[in-house]
C-alpha cells in the first residue's frame, strides 16, 4: 500500500507534514498502519495535524506541577498541588515516567490503578492518586502536546460507592464510647458527634467562631498537615447549628478553659495551640472504643453518626448537605445511603386521593 511499508515486524506509515517534511510513524499491524494513515492524512486536510511530542512523563510532569494553576476559576491550594506532586513522584512516575507523554495508554493508566488496588490501597486513596494524572493529560491535551486524554474514560477499582468500612454508630454505642472517654476530652467527642464537623474543622475552631446566643458554629478554617487553611471546598463555608445542651456545655468549657480568648482554640492543648488530631484519636478515642465494644470507631465515624442522627431526625439531603459543607445533596445521599434508616413510615394518604372501594 502506497506510504506503508513493513519494516522487522513493524509497519512504517510515511507521509509529509504541513511543511513537506518527510516523517514516519509506525504500528504493529497492517490493519493499524491503514488506520493510522487515514487518521494522518484526515488530521493534514483539515490543518490539524500535530507532530507527537517526545517528552516523557517524568519531564513534562516537573513543568507542569510548577506552572498548574486548576482547572477551574478558584485555582487550585498550594496543599493540594503539593499532594499532586507527592502522589506523582511516589506512585506515578516510577512506573511510567520514562515513557513518552504520547506513548501512554489508557491500558497503561487502568493497569496502574489496578496495581494500586492489588497492592491494598482503598479506592479513594487510589482515586486521589490518579487525580493529579488525570489533570496533567487534560493540560497536555489542551496545550496540543497530546492528541488525547488516556485517562478519559477510567474506571476506577471500586467505583464510587462508599468506602465498606466506613460505619456509623448506634445511638447505644454512641453512649458507650462517650462513657469510656475520659472527662477531660469528653466534650470533643460529643461536639463532633452532633456537628458532624471533620476534626481539621472542629480543632481550628477559634471562640470567636462560636455564637452561643445563636447557638452555631461557624466553619471558616481548617488545620491540614500543620497548616491553617480554608475548609475543604467553598461548600465547606458553613453556619452548623447546636443544640441547646452543647451550647450550655460550650460555655462552661470556656469559662473553665485557661485560654478563652476570641482567637484562642475551642479545644486548646495545654499549651494553648490547637489540639493534634492524630494524637486526640491514637491515645484517646481508639482505646476507650476499644473499651466501648466498638474497636473499628475513629474520628470519621463521629461525622457518619452525625449524619445517620439527622436522617434519622427527619433531616432531607438538602439540609445534611448544608450541615456537612457537601457541594450537593447527591453527594450526600451517594456517601451516605449506607446509614439512612432501613424502616420506613407506613404512607397515609388523604381519602379523597385514595378513595373507598366496597368489598363485592
Amino acid at each position: 500500500m502506497p506510504g506503508i511499508y513493513r519494516r522487522g515486524g513493524r509497519y512504517v506509515v510515511a507521509f509529509r507534514d504541513a511543511t513537506g517534511n518527510q516523517r514516519r510513524r509506525t504500528a504493529g499491524t497492517m490493519a493499524e498502519a491503514r488506520a493510522l494513515k487515514g487518521e494522518i492524512s484526515a488530521d493534514l486536510s483539515r490543518g490539524e495535524y500535530r507532530e507527537q511530542s517526545r517528552i516523557t512523563l517524568a519531564e513534562y510532569a516537573d513543568e507542569w506541577i510548577r506552572t498548574y494553576a486548576g482547572r477551574t476559576s478558584r485555582g487550585i491550594r498550594p496543599t493540594t498541588l503539593e499532594e499532586y506532586r507527592r502522589d506523582l513522584e511516589a506512585h506515578v512516575l516510577p512506573v511510567l515516567g520514562r515513557r513518552r507523554l504520547s506513548q501512554i495508554e489508557p491500558r497503561h493508566v487502568k493497569l496502574l490503578a489496578s496495581d494500586l488496588a492489588k497492592a491494598g490501597r482503598l479506592p479513594s486513596t487510589v482515586r486521589n492518586i490518579m487525580a493529579p494524572l488525570r489533570a496533567l493529560f487534560a493540560t497536555a491535551v489542551e496545550e496540543g502536546v497530546v492528541r488525547t486524554n488516556p485517562c478519559t474514560g477510567l474506571r476506577l477499582p471500586g467505583g464510587t460507592t462508599p468506602d465498606r468500612h466506613a460505619r456509623a454508630l448506634t445511638e447505644d454505642e454512641l453512649a458507650r464510647l462517650v462513657e469510656e472517654i475520659p472527662e477531660s476530652w469528653r466534650l470533643v467527642v460529643q461536639f463532633l458527634a452532633q456537628t458532624g464537623l471533620r476534626i481539621g474543622e472542629a480543632i481550628a475552631l477559634r471562640w470567636e467562631d462560636v455564637d452561643l446566643g445563636a447557638r452555631r458554629v461557624k466553619v471558616r478554617r481548617r488545620l491540614y498537615k500543620g497548616v491553617i487553611d480554608a475548609p475543604k471546598s467553598r461548600y465547606g463555608i458553613r453556619d452548623v447549628p447546636i443544640s441547646s445542651e452543647l451550647a450550655q456545655a460550650l460555655w462552661n468549657h470556656r469559662s473553665a478553659s485557661r485560654h478563652p480568648g476570641d482567637t484562642d482554640p475551642v479545644f486548646p492543648s495545654e499549651a494553648g495551640t490547637p489540639l493534634n488530631g492524630m494524637n486526640l484519636l491514637n491515645r484517646v478515642v481508639k482505646p476507650a472504643a476499644v473499651r466501648a465494644g466498638v474497636p473499628w470507631a475513629a474520628l470519621h465515624t463521629l461525622r457518619h453518626t452525625c449524619a445517620s442522627m439527622l436522617f434519622r431526625g427527619g433531616w432531607n439531603a438538602k439540609q445534611v448537605q448544608m450541615v456537612l459543607g457537601h457541594h450537593s445533596p447527591a453527594f450526600t445521599l451517594s456517601t451516605y445511603v449506607h446509614v439512612m434508616p432501613d424502616e420506613l413510615p407506613e404512607p397515609v394518604f388523604r381519602r379523597e386521593i385514595v378513595g373507598t372501594h366496597n368489598a363485592d
